[in-house]
């Protein structure tokens, strides 16, 4: 009954419609790729199936950063640090499957090893050749991190831009960690050359539907998440801890909890995009712990529209699709482009696209009632009027208190 009330509070017609969107896309587009033949005109080729896969796993990502940044009021630029994670530990489980199957022909031992004369598997590796040791992985060291960074940071009542500096410099470091070839996770090359995920080759059309398939639900399910977690007295906690942490803290709560959970939260959903988006673009290196990369998130969000749920899932899908253009067409210019459209939205659309769209919407209808609020002519003797006053534009009389009937 709980949990019932708590994802029907969030789930609001909008929040349905998407859902049900990527569920019937889920089923559609494996459907368009694998029972049509590539001359026909509904037949979906396999690199666009992989490319939007892509970006559901980015859209993931935002919707991530959404939960704190748009509901908790935490700008976090290390959220593709947790990407990373995520990304490296499906990775590993992936290398682990290629077996004696690698250039060098060690069954035990990925390829970069070998080259770079390792004897034995690191200790940290072990457990990856199963696959629900690797699931395990991919939401636990992510949520790890995310717990310990947000636990001393919150509680030393880190907040603003130096909190943004600190998650900043949170996934640099990393960056330059996974770049040493001694850590064994491939130094500058990464790991790839995947082969298998299951039992299924990666390559394979059928996988790749899956794969799509499998990115669709998981952001449905991240979109109800988020959506039952800001409908619930939770998210309103979240949100007075947005709009005045001090004045919450004051009546008796504990924002620095309130942060954690949705930090840590945030956290294990980014780990999970990132460990679908590795099968899917077939490498990860440690490039995509890249400061920048956590900067274009940010960017996706406040386009799309932050503390929206739906805006952030635009945002990526709209600016990825961009770059995809940009990059083919005029790739000089890109960066121009993503820096111009950011200037842009800050200075005419600062809620982002679905943001304004609300309060546009909202504006309206605010209008409307209160032209529905105004008499439509002079009343005639014995008329009784009922006018509502709900809206702050409704006219209020002059000249003192309405007399009331004689008895």
């Amino acid at each position: 009954m709980i949990t019932q009330r708590l994802f029907v509070a969030g789930l609001t017609p909008r929040i349905q419609i998407v859902i049900a969107l990527l569920v019937g896309a889920a089923v559609l587009v494996p459907v368009l790729n694998l029972a049509f033949p590539p001359s026909s005109p509904f037949h979906v080729p396999n690199y666009m199936v992989a490319l939007v896969g892509k970006y559901l796993c980015y859209a993931l990502l935002a919707l991530a950063l959404d939960l704190v940044w748009g509901y908790c009021g935490i700008l976090s630029l290390g959220h593709g640090a947790f990407f990373a994670l995520g990304g490296y530990a499906m990775g590993m489980y992936l290398m682990r499957q290629i077996g004696a199957r690698g250039v060098y022909g060690n069954p035990d031992l990925p390829d970069f090893m070998v080259f770079l004369n390792w004897k034995e598997l690191p200790w940290y590796w072990h457990g990856f050749d199963q696959f629900w040791f690797a699931a395990i992985m991919i939401m636990a060291v992510p949520g790890l991190l995310a717990f310990v960074f947000g636990w001393f940071a919150f509680r030393s009542r880190v907040t603003g831009v130096y909190l943004s500096i600190i998650t900043q410099a949170m996934t640099y470091a990393l960056l330059l960690a996974f770049f040493r070839n001694d850590m064994g996770f491939g130094g500058n090359n990464g790991l790839t050359d995947f082969k298998d995920i299951l039992g299924f080759p990666v390559q394979a059309s059928a996988t790749r539907s899956a794969l799509f398939a499998a990115s669709a639900l998981a952001l449905a399910a991240g979109i109800a998440l988020v959506a039952a977690i800001a409908g619930s007295k939770l998210g309103k906690l979240m949100v007075a801890v947005r709009d005045a942490e001090s004045r919450t803290r004051f009546i008796g709560w504990r924002p620095e909890n309130v942060k954690l959970f949705a930090f840590t939260v945030s956290a294990v959903m980014a780990g999970i995009a990132g460990a679908l988006y590795v099968p899917q673009v077939g490498i990860i290196n440690p490039g995509e712990f890249a400061p920048a990369n956590s900067i274009e998130v940010v960017v996706w969000t406040a386009i799309g529209g932050r503390g929206t749920i739906v805006g952030p899932i635009l945002g990526a899908l709209l600016v990825n699709a961009g770059k995809s253009w940009f990059t083919g067409a005029l790739p000089e210019l890109w960066l121009f482009a993503l820096g111009g459209l950011f200037v842009a939205v800050t200075l005419f659309l600062p809620k982002g696209i679905v943001g304004t769209y609300d309060q546009w919407r909202a504006v309206r209808r605010e209008r409307r009632l209160a032209k529905a609020d105004l008499p439509s002519g002079p009343a005639e003797a014995g008329d009784v009027r009922i006018v509502r006053a709900s809206s702050a534009t409704s006219p209020v009389p002059q000249g003192g208190p309405e007399p009331q009937p004689a008895e």
